[in-house]
C-alpha cells in the first residue's frame, strides 16, 4: 500500500493546529498543594489528560481514563500491541517569557507556548498520525495503544500506577526528544544534601531560594543577608557590582540598612543538558562564599559555591565518570532552599545523568565524601532510573531509522542521551523525535516554541512508522 503521509498531514494542518493550541492553553503545572484523589497531581495535569482523552473520544477511538492518572487512545487488534507515550503534564513557566506561556503565539513559523515542544506538540503530532491511520481505515495485524501520562516531568507517579491496572505494550515510542532516534538513555537519579543546625555569625544568610524542578537549571536565584552595619552594605553592593560585570549573570542588590536583598539572573535549560545553562543560584553562592557566614549557612554556600558550581560532569563532587557508548556522566542542581530559623529542611537537589558503568549507589558514596566532608546529610530522593538501550540492530530501531531516513533522505544512527523519557518504560522501547537535527532546544525554558514545518513533517513520519511497525 503506497500512501503519500505528508499530504494527508497537510490535509489535516488546520485541525492539529487548532488542537494544539486548545491543550497548550491549558496550565498543567503539578500543584501538589491542591492535589486530591481525583487530581493526584493537581488540577492542571489531569486536565491536560482529560483534554486529550477528549480527541480520542471525539474521533471514535477506544479510551480509557485510569483514575485521572494517566490514560490511553486504542485502535486496531491483534496478539501484540505497539505502544506510544506522550505526556501532558509541563515544568513551571517561571519568569523571561515575552508572551503568556499558556496562551500560544504563532509568529514566524513558530508556536510558541509552555509544553510546545515538551510533550504537548509531539504528542499531538503522534495523535494526529494515529488518526491518520484510522480515517484510512489502513489494515493493521497489531493494536495500538497511545498511552497519555500526566507525571512525566516530576515523579512518574502517573505510569507506576497505570502499570499496576493495564497491560505493558510489547513496543514503542515516546514522541519527546529528537530524531533520528534515541534508543540509550542514561540513568537518572537525584541525591539531596541537606544542612542542619543554627546559623549565627557577623553576616546572617536569612534565606536562600532558587530553581522549580530538580530537572531544570535554575534561571534565577535570591538570597536575604544581614549584614553587620550599613557601610557594610555599601560595600558588598560595590563588590556585587564588580562580580556581575565580570561574569556571565546580571542581578540587582538591594540594600535597607543592614538588610540585603540579592537576586542573580543566569539562564534556564534543561537539567539534562546543565552546561547550555547559567546555573543563577551557584553564581549567587559563589559570590557569597567571601562572606563570613557561620554554621549551617556556610555550609551551604561552600558546598554550592566549591562543589557544585559548574561541576557539569561531577569532577568537584568526585564521581565523574565516561562510558564509552553512553558518554559522560551530567549534574544538574536545581532546586535550593535555605531558610535561617529552620534547623531541618535546608536543601540542595543534585541531579545526576549517569551512564552504565556507574551506579546511585556509587554516586551517594562520592558525594558523601565530598560534600559530606564540609557538613552536607548526603540522601537519595525519589526514584532512580537505571541506564536504558535498545540496541541498534533490534527490528524496532532498525524500522524507525529506515522511515527517518526515507522521509529526510538523512542517514539515520543511534543516539544516546542524558534525558529520560517514557520511551525506557519498555524493554523494547525509544524515543522518537520530534525535534530534527540542528533544532535549538528550548525545552524547560523561557519562550518555549516548536517549528510548525517540524509539526507537521514530524506527524507524517509518525504515522509512517505506526503503520510500517503494525501493519
Amino acid at each position: 500500500m503506497t500512501i503519500d503521509w505528508q499530504k494527508e498531514v497537510d490535509a489535516r494542518k488546520d485541525a492539529l493546529l487548532e488542537d494544539l493550541q486548545n491543550l497548550l492553553r491549558i496550565n498543567s503545572e503539578r500543584d501538589d498543594s491542591k492535589a486530591t484523589p481525583e487530581a493526584p497531581f493537581g488540577p492542571g495535569p489531569v486536565a491536560g489528560l482529560k483534554h486529550m482523552l477528549s480527541y480520542g473520544e471525539r474521533d471514535g477511538f477506544v479510551v480509557k481514563n485510569v483514575d485521572n492518572y494517566a490514560g490511553h487512545i486504542e485502535y486496531g487488534e491483534g496478539d501484540e500491541t505497539l505502544g506510544i507515550f506522550g505526556h501532558m503534564d509541563v515544568v513551571p513557566a517561571g519568569d523571561g517569557w515575552d508572551t503568556d506561556p499558556y496562551e500560544p503565539v504563532i509568529k514566524d513559523g513558530k508556536i510558541y507556548a509552555r509544553g510546545s515542544s515538551d510533550d504537548k506538540g509531539p504528542s499531538m503530532a503522534a495523535y494526529y498520525a494515529l488518526r491518520i491511520i484510522k480515517d484510512l481505515g489502513v489494515p493493521l495485524s497489531k493494536k495500538v495503544r497511545f498511552v497519555v501520562g500526566s507525571d512525566e516531568e516530576s515523579g512518574w507517579g502517573d505510569m507506576d500506577y497505570y502499570f499496576k491496572h493495564e497491560e505493558t505494550p510489547d513496543f514503542g515510542f515516546s514522541p519527546d526528544a529528537e530524531f533520528p532516534i534515541i534508543n540509550g538513555e542514561k540513568g537518572n537519579v537525584s541525591l539531596y544534601a541537606r544542612f542542619g543546625g543554627k546559623s549565627e555569625g557577623e553576616y546572617v544568610l536569612e534565606s536562600f531560594n532558587a530553581g522549580l524542578r530538580e530537572n531544570m537549571v535554575p534561571g534565577t536565584a535570591t538570597a536575604v543577608i544581614t549584614v553587620p552595619t550599613s557601610e557594610a552594605a555599601e560595600k558588598m553592593q560595590g563588590a556585587f557590582s564588580v562580580f556581575v560585570d565580570e561574569e556571565p549573570i546580571s542581578g540587582t542588590l538591594e540594600a535597607n540598612g543592614t538588610s540585603v536583598t540579592i537576586k542573580v539572573v543566569g539562564k534556564g535549560a534543561h537539567g539534562a543538558s546543565p552546561q547550555s545553562g547559567i546555573n543563577a543560584a551557584t553564581f549567587l553562592a559563589l559570590f557569597l562564599n567571601d562572606y563570613s557566614l557561620e554554621g549551617a549557612a556556610k555550609e551551604f554556600i561552600e558546598v554550592a559555591a566549591t562543589l557544585v558550581h559548574e561541576d557539569f560532569y561531577g569532577e568537584k563532587l568526585g564521581v565523574a565518570f565516561e562510558d564509552a557508548k553512553m558518554g559522560k556522566l551530567t549534574m544538574n542542581a536545581g532546586l535550593f532552599v535555605f531558610k535561617k530559623d529552620a534547623e531541618e529542611g535546608n536543601f540542595m537537589s543534585l541531579n545526576f545523568r549517569y551512564p552504565k558503568g556507574t551506579s546511585a549507589e556509587q554516586l551517594e558514596a562520592g558525594v558523601k565524601a565530598t560534600a559530606g566532608a564540609i557538613g552536607a546529610e548526603i540522601v537519595q530522593g525519589g526514584r532512580n532510573q537505571e541506564p536504558h538501550y535498545v540496541p541498534a540492530d533490534d527490528p524496532l530501531v532498525e524500522t524507525l531509522l529506515q522511515v527517518y531516513e526515507d522521509h529526510t533522505g538523512q542517514k539515520g544512527h543511534e543516539q544516546i542521551i542524558g534525558g529520560g523519557t517514557y520511551g525506557r518504560l519498555l524493554k523494547r522501547g525509544v524515543a522518537y523525535g520530534a525535534m530534527f537535527p540542528g533544532y535549538t532546544d528550548t525545552m524547560h525554558q523561557a519562550n518555549e516554541f516548536m517549528a510548525l514545518d517540524d509539526l507537521f513533517r514530524a506527524t507524517a513520519i509518525y504515522a509512517d512508522a505506526i503503520y510500517r511497525l503494525a501493519k
